[in-house]
């Protein structure tokens, strides 16, 4: 019997979900456990290198991809119009589609804030400094932390997922600023998916998830 023991959910069981991860110890007949990880391609990366550490094999399943949202060519032309204090980015998904937009907007000055350090650090890659990152990882407690500018317009652009909640918008307009949302980008499941590979990862000892669209 193989036993790992690692940060997951406080629930223990085929699926795992989590805001709030504990240590567990999970066990398996086999001496080499298997974990399907199923976050977008490309995006796994870090998580298969973690549990290769530990002798763990891991079945790449992406169950989710991004597609353009509704109003993903408006943000050029916005960007590159200003009038609003801050852009609100709120993922690593989130900070590639404004990175593609800025840079087609010919990269104007920009004040951005960002809920959690991996969508700063992804604005970092193209050079992009983060102005402001929320003290936690919710769209409402930035909404609710953003600082007012002195003189400003007290106008958000936020460039959002089509399944994002209003947690952000709701939060902002609380605290008295206008929010421009627009939706850039949409989270769809992918559409052809190997049957071998996905009769591999039903087998798995355990299923990773790293969003509720995943899971859906």
């Amino acid at each position: 019997m193989h036993c790992l023991q690692t940060r997951q959910a406080p629930r223990v069981s085929r699926a795992f979900t989590s805001s709030k991860p504990r240590v567990l110890r999970v066990c398996c007949a086999a001496d080499q456990p298997t974990v399907a990880v199923t976050r977008e391609q490309g995006k796994n990366g870090k998580l298969v290198k973690a549990l290769s550490k530990h002798d763990i094999r891991c079945i790449e399943l992406p169950l989710i991809e991004h597609a353009a949202g509704p109003d993903r060519d408006q943000l050029p032309g916005l960007l590159q119009a200003g009038g609003f204090d801050w852009v609100a980015v709120t993922s690593p998904e989130a900070a590639s589609v404004f990175i593609e937009g800025w840079k087609a907007a010919r990269s104007p000055q920009v004040r951005v804030a960002v809920v959690g350090g991996g969508t700063g650090e992804a604005l970092a890659v193209a050079g992009i400094e983060a102005s402001y990152t929320a003290s936690k990882a919710l769209g409402k407690v930035m909404g609710s932390e953003l600082p007012h500018l002195e003189g400003g317009t007290d106008t958000v652009l936020y460039p959002a997922s089509v399944k994002a909640s209003t947690d952000l918008q709701d939060s902002l307009t609380a605290a008295g600023f206008r929010v421009k949302r627009i939706n850039t980008y949409n989270t769809v499941g992918v559409t052809n998916v190997e049957e071998q590979l996905l009769q591999q990862a039903k087998e798995a000892d355990i299923i990773t998830f790293g969003s509720p669209s995943a899971v859906k």
